[in-house]
């Protein structure tokens, strides 16, 4: 049976789901947001270790600005709202990402929430907001000052001390990875769901993981 460590996920379709309710975009995002509490329930319930929620991309700032404002006032009502369930469930939130570009309101959030989770040790979510991974490449290249190996390299990425997705779930139908862990995907088993993210739920994730279990992995051996 494969050792289950760490599950990614690239949630499309929030705002696709939104306009096909007859809604907004933004009802779409909102209804996203539960569906990420839903899915950190269910992982906590079958013990996965890791979790990371591909939030805001380093390209979603060509978006409309009314809507990336949404977004951004969606995470700052989450964490005002449930910071308490995050700590009392055992939650270490994690950001990666180039948070300098956000505003100074939201990266105080943000460290706010880090500071505070820092010793739980249940799960640890990690939060990709305004995340690019060529530019993590790049930035890890730019800070390498010692010999250039895989080992060294890593230490400079966002990910640094994370163990590499195990699974990498994409719903919304779209089979791409829209620069998305790059470098750590390497060896990821990738599912692509066609679910739109806020239909997507616990039993899904189950299916994956069953699947997942079965697959032979072979790391470039037999």
């Amino acid at each position: 049976m494969n050792k289950l460590n760490h599950v990614a996920f690239i949630m499309d379709g929030n705002g696709r789901w939104g306009q096909k309710k007859r809604k907004s975009r933004n009802f779409g995002h909102y209804q996203g947001v539960n569906t990420v509490k839903k899915i950190v329930k269910c992982s906590l319930k079958i013990n996965i270790p890791i979790v990371t929620f591909y939030v805001f991309s380093s390209e979603n700032w060509k978006r409309p600005k009314h809507e990336i404002n949404y977004l951004f006032k969606l995470i700052k009502k989450y964490f005002s709202e449930e910071i308490d369930n995050i700590l009392s469930q055992g939650i270490k939130i994690n950001i990666i990402g180039e948070t300098e570009k956000l505003s100074s309101e939201l990266k105080s959030i943000l460290n706010k929430v880090c500071t505070l989770t820092r010793k739980n040790k249940k799960i640890i979510v990690n939060l990709a907001i305004n995340y690019g991974s060529k530019k993590e490449i790049l930035k890890a290249f730019k800070k390498n000052k010692k010999k250039l190996t895989i080992k060294n390299f890593e230490k400079n990425l966002d990910t640094k001390n994370i163990p590499d997705p195990d699974i990498l779930i994409r719903t919304g139908g779209h089979k791409r990875l829209s620069n998305f862990m790059l470098w750590q995907l390497a060896y990821t088993e990738l599912f692509f769901v066609k679910k739109l993210w806020p239909d997507f739920n616990g039993n899904d994730l189950y299916k994956i993981i069953k699947k997942y279990q079965m697959i032979k992995r072979n790391f470039g051996g037999i």
